[in-house]
Order: structure tokens, then C-alpha cells, then sequence
């Protein structure tokens, strides 16, 4: 069974932040964490981005996620909810 991973996305980023995020969404594609990332909108100032994964690598995921967004300087740019 598979698990669902949100990511709470802000809407206003500048290049370098659009940038990254794109980075990111293709580098959890690439490590084969996911094969497609659903973009829906949460209201006028964020998107949610949710995918799926295996449950075993739930925690995997949510690691390297988490050490992106601290490496990366994203804190107040995207979270996992």
C-alpha cells in the first residue's frame, strides 16, 4: 500500500526559490520516491503538492525532504504537512 506525502508550497517565490522547488520535486521523481507530484491550490497564498510513496520509504522520504528544505534555505518557502 501506498502512503501520501504533502507539501504545503508557497504561491509568491521569486526565481531562485521556483528554481529549487522545482529541484526538489524532480529530484523525489528521479530517486524514485514517486512517479507523478498532484498540484492542487489551498487558498490565495499557498499550493499543496501531494504524492505518493511506499510506506517503507515514507520515513526515507520525509528525511530527505526535511534536510532539502533546511540545505536549501526554504523554511518559510515549503512544508510538509
Amino acid at each position: 500500500m501506498e502512503k501520501a506525502i504533502r507539501l504545503k508550497v508557497r504561491k509568491d517565490l521569486d526565481a531562485r526559490q521556483q528554481h529549487t522547488i522545482l529541484k526538489l520535486k524532480g529530484s523525489l521523481i528521479s530517486k524514485g520516491y514517486t512517479e507523478i507530484i498532484h498540484i492542487l491550490d489551498k487558498d490565495e497564498e499557498f499550493h499543496i503538492n501531494t504524492f505518493e510513496t511506499a510506506i517503507e520509504k515514507r520515513n526515507e522520504v520525509q528525511r530527505y525532504i526535511a534536510a532539502f528544505i533546511s540545505e536549501e534555505n526554504l523554511l518559510d518557502t515549503i512544508s510538509m504537512e
